[in-house]
């Protein structure tokens, strides 16, 4: 591994080294200060020259997005087939211009420098020459601080190793824990920002179940190998992960998904400053639900006192309501019994008539 990486550990070594004598003019040479801001520079100096890499992610990202519908329809229909699917597949990438493997190239092109510094500052905590290092400035490493934790030094360390390093474990052990939570949060927000911003929520592919996934694996690998990292690479994995949420958080803004959260935001942004070109139906079918929103008149909400004293009054009133509806009953009833006693009245006087009057003659059949 050592004769391999040997260029890289020169290239490293010697970017450190012009970064710490920058900044020995402005700190003490032997100052956690210089080595660490030299550590910080490196991982600018690498993040810069990665942007045309970050870039093609995003935008490889976005593309395996917009697939997703596809993959999962040419999957359903050669279930059963393999190589077909797999024919399918790579035919799709082909006329789309897409490789699935394109997100992965800045972890790819970063990781050969993540394992250089790593091995860098391993033989320096133990105290040998690496690189352009010569010793005296290998001692000058071993004795840089920051807040209190050699560089060189991990959480893992013996009491005895970090004591000969000019600190104590407890003072190494609460720097890098608190490192090592920072760095697995903003990985964690790094990778929710892309799911919760710039993901189109309405297509739900398995894409973004394994995103889901991931947002949550990503932070525990990180802590659970924090632990084994020396302060110097936490350091150098921390500034990357704050510069890849920041960095990210820019292209979003300015590049994000159709039919994302953050699409929605930018074209909300474009409208307000008239910079957005629309079709006149989409306005006006726009301002026709904006102006029936606006005509929907909400009922205003009452203070209590007031909705109690409309709760009487309507009480009271039904309670009248009821009362007259009882007497005009009463009074029904009252007025049906007088018509009844008069036509009672007027057929007993008709029927006594009959009988005092002149009778009807009989029937000739009748005797």
């Amino acid at each position: 591994m050592d004769t391999i990486l040997n260029p890289l550990y020169y290239a490293v070594s010697w970017i450190i080294v012009q970064f710490h004598s920058f900044f020995s003019l402005i700190f003490n040479k032997d100052s956690g200060a210089a080595w660490g801001l030299s550590i910080v520079s490196l991982v600018v100096l690498i993040r810069i020259c990665l942007i045309p890499l970050f870039v093609k992610q995003i935008k490889a990202t976005r593309n395996m997005q917009a697939l997703q519908p596809k993959m999962k329809a040419i999957q359903e229909r050669y279930k059963s087939d393999k190589q077909r699917q797999s024919e399918e597949m790579m035919k799709l990438y082909k006329e789309s211009g897409t490789n699935p493997l394109s997100s992965c190239l800045p972890i790819l092109a970063q990781s050969p420098f993540f394992i250089s510094l790593y091995q860098v500052l391993n033989k320096i905590a133990g105290g040998h020459e690496v690189g352009v290092l010569d010793q005296s400035l290998v001692d000058s490493a071993r004795k840089a601080h920051i807040f209190g934790a050699p560089i060189a030094s991990k959480f893992m360390d013996s009491a005895s190793k970090v004591e000969s390093l000019g600190a104590t474990l407890t003072d190494v052990r609460v720097v890098t824990v608190i490192m090592i939570v920072l760095m697995s949060l903003s990985q964690f927000y790094t990778q929710r920002q892309l799911m919760t911003k710039n993901v189109d929520l309405t297509v739900k592919t398995p894409f973004m179940q394994q995103q889901k996934m991931l947002m949550y694996v990503f932070p525990i690998m990180f802590a659970v190998f924090g632990i084994n990292f020396p302060v110097g690479v936490l350091v150098y994995w921390l500034t990357t992960n704050v510069w890849t949420l920041g960095q990210q958080m820019f292209v979003i803004r300015r590049n994000p998904t159709p039919g994302s959260l953050a699409f929605q935001q930018r074209q909300e942004r474009l409208r307000a400053k008239g910079k957005l070109k629309e079709d006149p139906a989409e306005v006006e079918a726009r301002q026709a639900a904006e102006a029936a929103r606006a005509a929907r008149q909400q009922p205003k909400r009452q203070p209590k006192a007031k909705r109690q004293l409309a709760g009487t009054g309507q009480a009271q009133a039904g309670t009248d309501t009821t009362k007259k509806t009882t007497l005009e009953k009463q009074q029904d009833e009252q007025t049906g019994a007088a018509k009844g006693k008069q036509a009672g009245s007027s057929r007993g006087a008709k029927s006594g008539q009959r009988k005092g009057g002149p009778q009807r003659p009989k029937h000739p059949t009748k005797k």
